[in-house]
């Protein structure tokens, strides 16, 4: 196994410490010394694997601790919080896979149906990453260097890798991602329209019967696919927002909680320094010097 990562290494070596694109579509890559600021954000449907070093993401009460060779699985826009760690013998790499639908219920329709719900494990894990998964990473990869052939058999590769995470302890996330393209209940909708309506006030009743769902369902169904009750996950994506306001936009702690929907300065104050360690002021301070500095 060390030489398959070794070889993956070798391949990602014009990735960034932000989010890298390819020739090859929906593989993103990452490497170096990655800022707690740039980890703290929206995290969209992806399959993330570790290669190199280590990685804690905090979503909710949930915190996930990759060490390389491991992967997770995110099947929704989730606010999160992140750290790195480098590697023993390089720096922290990090591949990731966006999520499509056709291509999972293309491959759905050639495996067993859904497991039973007995075996579904609700929390956010790292999983261990297999050789076979690895194997199929590195074929992907090796594309790079013949790109004339990754439209025939770059959509091949991808189907392995998600071959083997559908077979794996968190392949229950793919199967809830593709629920929405049914017409049954899916808690998805709700969590499109906080994405997008954040700043709105929120109705939880009317999420529900968005979802087709009853109140306690929808409840629960949310927290496993997002780790966030639907406040939670309403409140994290306003201070996250108001955290690019503060930063890019320079705006006042005031400014940015009444432009994302807070009501109360003085719970916004309360929250962000709860979310980000400290005051708003302060943290984008902090940031801003960080950012001079990497660019510098």
């Amino acid at each position: 196994m060390k030489e398959i990562l070794k070889e993956i290494a070798e391949l990602t070596i014009q990735a960034t410490t932000k989010p890298t694109k390819t020739e090859l579509p929906k593989v993103l890559l990452i490497k170096g010394e990655v800022s707690e600021h740039q980890l703290a954000a929206v995290y969209e449907p992806m399959i993330g694997l570790v290669v190199q070093g280590g990685k804690i993401i905090s979503i909710g009460d949930q915190t996930i601790h990759l060490k390389a060779p491991s992967y997770f699985v995110i099947s929704a826009d989730i606010p999160a919080t992140g750290k790195v760690k480098q590697g023993k013998t390089g720096p922290y790499i990090s591949l990731g896979l966006e999520l499509d639908q056709d291509s999972i219920l293309d491959l759905l329709n050639d495996l067993p149906k859904d497991p039973s719900e007995e075996n579904t494990n609700n929390e956010f894990i790292a999983c261990e990453a297999s050789t076979e998964f690895l194997e199929a990473w590195i074929r992907m990869l090796r594309l790079l260097k013949t790109p004339e052939h990754i439209p025939a058999l770059a959509p091949i590769y991808e189907r392995e890798i998600l071959y083997r995470v559908l077979l794996g302890p968190q392949g229950w996330r793919l199967r809830k991602f593709c629920q929405t393209q049914g017409k049954g209940p899916t808690i998805y909708p709700a969590i499109r329209w906080i994405r997008e309506n954040y700043t709105a006030s929120m109705e939880i009743k009317r999420l529900a019967d968005k979802s087709r769902l009853g109140v306690t369902t929808f409840h629960r169904q949310f927290k496993q696919i997002t780790g966030l009750s639907p406040i939670q996950f309403q409140k994290q994506l306003r201070l996250l927002e108001a955290r690019k306001l503060l930063v890019y936009s320079a705006y006042s702690a005031s400014r940015a909680a009444f432009e994302v929907g807070y009501e109360s300065v003085t719970q916004f104050n309360r929250e962000y320094s709860r979310f980000f360690g400290d005051s708003p002021a302060r943290d984008a301070s902090n940031v801003r010097e960080k950012i001079a500095l990497t660019n510098s």
